[in-house]
């Protein structure tokens, strides 16, 4: 946490407002948060009790909007959702904010996370249509737009999929400037990490991903620790949801748009099915 604090703090552009919302912290989170506070006039802290057990997902987004509803939104161009176990570049936001001021339909964007693995930097292997759920860079006109985050696993593939809907660039870059280094391998879990790929699964599911692109996904994300079983577990997450027939996303349109875009993609490749999708909205 500390890292982060720092990271963000020493950014070339730092926020206006920083709402750090404590999630209900048994250790010394409180103490550390208010150190930072008291040093730093545009950080505030927000205390949310201790729910007694962690909620991946729906608690996140829980989380977030106690702090969004703490500001006024229309107070500011830019809305970043952050993690606190993070350590990001010094020119970090302001690269996103020149990027996003270079194209007025960039709705969401982020860089690209990695790990520290025997001294060398891992790519978490995020795709470039999305924005990283763990530092998502918003418009504020577009957040809006799109009614915000579903309280849901797999929120964070929901809105970039909503963003395109309504004719705005959800993305992320490779550059170095904007890698930064995530201190919690992405899609783990305070039980497992197997844990965490089933649950990436349901998350799949609960969005509307059709059978045809899970398991070119599961092929994808085979090389990826743990190996091979990690990509199998992800399948079993969505077929496990598939066969109970649990609920999913219901927005109007919105599974329709996303398994076109999906067979798009496995046919002539995500590059250009984003590009089809950007002309039919009149963005270059």
């Amino acid at each position: 946490m500390r890292q982060t604090l720092d990271s963000v703090i020493s950014q070339t552009v730092c926020p206006s407002k920083w709402v750090i919302v404590d999630d209900g912290s048994t250790d010394d989170t409180p103490a550390i948060l208010a150190e930072y506070a008291s040093k730093y006039s545009w950080i505030d802290i927000i205390t949310r009790k201790d729910r007694g057990h962690r909620a991946v997902g729906p608690g996140v987004i829980e989380a977030f909007y106690d702090g969004y509803e703490a500001i006024n939104p229309d107070d500011y161009i830019y809305l970043c959702k952050l993690d606190l176990d993070l350590r990001l570049p010094p020119r970090y936001f302001e690269g996103l904010i020149e990027r996003m001021e270079a194209n007025p339909r960039i709705g969401t964007c982020s860089g690209k996370s990695y790990v520290e693995e025997a001294g060398r930097l891992v790519s978490e292997r995020k795709g470039d249509d999305t924005s990283l759920g763990m530092t998502k860079f918003y418009r504020v006109e577009c957040f809006k737009e799109i009614g915000g985050f579903v309280r849901e696993v797999m929120w964070d593939g929901i809105d970039c999929h909503r963003c395109r809907m309504e004719g705005w660039v959800a993305c992320s870059w490779d550059d170095p400037e904007l890698r930064f280094i995530h201190l919690r391998p992405m899609g783990s879990s305070q039980q497992s990490i197997y844990t965490g790929r089933i649950r990436n699964g349901y998350g799949q599911y609960f969005m509307g991903t059709g059978l045809p692109w899970m398991l070119a996904m599961t092929v994808f994300r085979m090389p990826e620790k743990p190996y091979v079983v990690g990509g199998l577990l992800i399948l079993w997450g969505w077929l496990k949801s598939w066969f109970k027939g649990l609920p999913r996303y219901e927005a109007p349109g919105f599974r329709e748009f996303l398994r076109r875009y999906h067979w798009r993609a496995l046919l002539v490749g995500k590059k250009k099915a984003l590009e089809e999708i950007h002309r039919s909205h009149g963005i270059n």
